[in-house]
């Protein structure tokens, strides 16, 4: 019998560089995190597998920032504050930014344009003199013991290089640093399974005024198709909405499965390849709907499908604590806080998409972020933030979304340069002293500071 594997030759590994901090993914953990450790004088380098930074809010096409604000006791407030004010405001003076919208009649979301997202990004990282390496995917450690790691192999056009780092943020998404370090880490939900991706798209020509406010009668076009048998459609919760220009609207039908029903697992080769080509079948299936559907968009063509797949969920590193469902619905409160989180549980279900709120009006309508979610069990030299930081499946459902990546990624990057200026490891960083640091950057932590005002 042949044998299954292939022995890979030892080589000499060229080493890219050295560095104080190392942060692996430019999404919007990754992103506030290589910013805010550099901001600190550190010496800092952010790997991006892609040409540009967002994460999945640009090489997924999200296009929306979820989870800046929340509803308290019934007022909505931009909780997020801090870093993410200052890269919100440079997309704003790119024109790329929309005023927030209101969802499902609770709580605010915020579009952009992608590009002013690239392009806002490259110059705040570059405003604080983060050195970045783009087009560079993660493939492996070197650990320099059991619990520290030393050196982060990345895949380059110039072949494998190594990147030594005194501490890493694993800002991945799928926990993929962590992991090969040999922290532990848990996979959807207790059976496994994550939840399931989608695939956006954005079309153009649509004419605002016939269109006006199609989001709202959508859903009654979808049934009647449906009862009529003319169109099926992978889930009922469908977001269409407009983007700053109005000829442009940002679309989402699609909840891309396996043929046994469960989702694709977006860390799995041939899972992802075959989500891509259906994703893409799904969104025109979407595309011809509404062209044929709905007034407006009778000469609406698709203008972008993004680069990939968007992948809600894959692995979540065990930390110190893990953030629950019930945190989330109960407004917990910790004392290690670094930040807050907004948004409700949002539950991809088959076929549909479930959303949970803490009580409104009762209820403050946020959780705070302790930081120990972002501290792995096993490796002393790594942080953890964004989507796959420590956090039970249903926890992830809510604070997987932009705004609690943004205030997961400030503290560790702030985090990161605290325990390199006490030489101690980030495990064991006085909280007090990086709560004072988020306050004094502006974040907003929860605890005993005010609600900021206004949207």
């Amino acid at each position: 019998m042949r044998a299954m594997t292939i022995e890979e030759p030892a080589r000499q590994v060229p080493l890219y560089g050295e560095y104080e901090v190392v942060v692996l993914g430019g999404g919007p953990a990754g992103i506030v995190a290589a910013a805010s450790a550099a901001r600190a004088g550190r010496k800092t380098l952010l790997i991006e597998r892609y040409g540009f930074l967002g994460g999945m809010g640009t090489a997924a096409g999200v296009t929306n920032f979820c989870g800046l604000h929340g509803n308290v006791y019934g007022e909505a407030h931009r909780l997020v504050q801090g870093m993410a004010s200052e890269l919100l405001a440079r997309i704003d003076r790119l024109n790329g930014l929309n005023a927030p919208h209101l969802i499902l009649g609770k709580v605010f979301a915020q579009a952009y344009d992608t590009a002013a997202y690239k392009i806002a990004a490259d110059e705040l990282l570059a405003s604080h003199k983060v050195h970045i390496l783009f087009h560079a995917l993660g493939a492996g450690v070197v650990m320099g013991d059991d619990r520290r790691i030393d050196a982060l192999m990345v895949e380059t056009k110039a072949g494998r290089q190594a990147v030594r780092s005194e501490i890493f943020i694993d800002c991945s998404g799928d926990g993929d640093l962590a992991v090969w370090a040999g922290a532990p880490f848990e996979l959807g939900d207790e059976h496994g399974h994550p939840m399931y991706p989608s695939m956006m798209l954005r079309l153009n020509g649509i004419d605002p005024e016939r269109a006006g406010d199609a989001w709202r009668t959508i859903p009654q076009l979808m049934e009647k198709a449906l009862a009529a048998g003319t169109h099926k459609f992978p889930r009922k919760s469908a977001i269409v909405r407009p983007q700053k220009s109005g000829i442009e609207w940002r679309v989402n039908f699609t909840q891309v499965a396996r043929e046994d029903g469960h989702a694709i697992n977006g860390i799995e080769p041939d899972d992802l390849t075959r989500g891509e080509i259906e994703g893409r079948k799904q969104a025109l299936a979407a595309f011809e709907f509404l062209r044929s559907t709905v007034p407006g968009f009778e000469k609406s063509y698709i203008v972008d499908l993004p680069p990939q797949l968007g992948i809600r969920e894959t692995r979540r590193i065990k930390g110190g604590y893990q953030l629950s469902g019930e945190d989330v619905l109960g407004c917990a409160s910790f004392e290690d806080s670094i930040g807050v989180n907004g948004w409700p549980i949002e539950a991809h279900v088959p076929g549909d998409v479930v959303f949970t709120f803490p009580p409104i009006p009762e209820s403050r309508g946020y959780n705070e972020l302790p930081y120990r979610m972002l501290v792995p069990e096993g490796v002393d030299n790594l942080l953890v933030a964004g989507r796959c930081a420590s956090m039970t499946h249903e926890g992830q459902s809510a604070a997987r979304v932009s705004g609690a990546c943004f205030a997961m990624g400030e503290a560790a990057g702030s985090a990161a340069a605290l325990a390199l200026s006490g030489n101690r490891i980030p495990r064991d960083i006085p909280i007090e002293k990086l709560q004072e640091t988020l306050k004094q950057q502006g974040a907003f932590i929860g605890r005993d500071q005010p609600v900021p005002g206004g949207l």
